[in-house]
């Protein structure tokens, strides 16, 4: 009878690092339990999620080409996140200075990747009521609109579900100064969305 047990991403990802037959089986299963949160938190910057599918196969492309520089000692998912994070902010600076461009188009670093087949989580049809969905897009706007590492900490909080500890060491900024920008962040939040939270569809804490 087979081990149910699942296999460690820090094992997964040291057959990533040594190549051969077990390489691309290891970040398949790593791109499965994991495409779903990378993308969650790419959608807060770049809210098309088209863009954010092509970017989140981009995220997983880095990490096949930086897994030589993964140490078991650390977590997985802070270097995943880590990656994640620079290559959104990349794509946003350069969307910045190339305000035509549109990743409709193959990023030139990711295009003819053998990764690029993999299919990308799917965008269920929305089935709440308007309302609701009115109310989702409110908050995803004022997500948008805070300032980029209270926004990646609260995220990290909620999609990635991190500690405060591994969100700090992905921004380089002190346990002190990431709960700071958390809390900062949270406050903000209450405070645009206090008119539509009497509906409890959302919670910032």
């Amino acid at each position: 009878m087979p081990d149910p047990t699942p296999i460690p991403d820090t094992e997964l990802m040291r057959r990533l690092k040594g190549g051969g037959a077990d390489a691309e089986e290891a970040l398949r299963e790593l791109i499965t339990r994991w495409q779903k949160p990378v993308m969650g938190f790419i959608q807060r910057s770049l809210p098309d999620p088209a863009e954010a599918e092509d970017l989140t196969q981009g995220v997983f492309i880095q990490l096949w080409k930086a897994s030589g520089r993964y140490q078991p000692t650390a977590r997985f998912s802070t270097f995943l996140f880590t990656l994640a994070r620079n290559l959104t902010l990349n794509e946003i600076r350069r969307r910045a200075r190339h305000p035509s461009d549109s990743m409709d188009a193959p990023h030139p670093e990711f295009e003819d990747h053998p990764l690029r087949q993999i299919p990308g989580p799917r965008t269920e049809e929305p089935t709440e009521e308007t309302t609701r969905s009115e109310l989702e897009s409110l908050i995803e706007t004022a997500l948008r609109d805070l300032p980029e590492k209270q926004r990646t900490a609260i995220v990290l909080c909620r999609e990635g579900e991190l500690s405060y500890e591994e969100i700090a060491d992905i921004l380089g900024t002190s346990l002190q100064a990431t709960k700071s920008l958390i809390h900062r962040g949270r406050e903000v939040l209450k405070a645009r969305l206090k008119p539509y939270l009497r509906s409890g569809t959302w919670d910032p804490s």
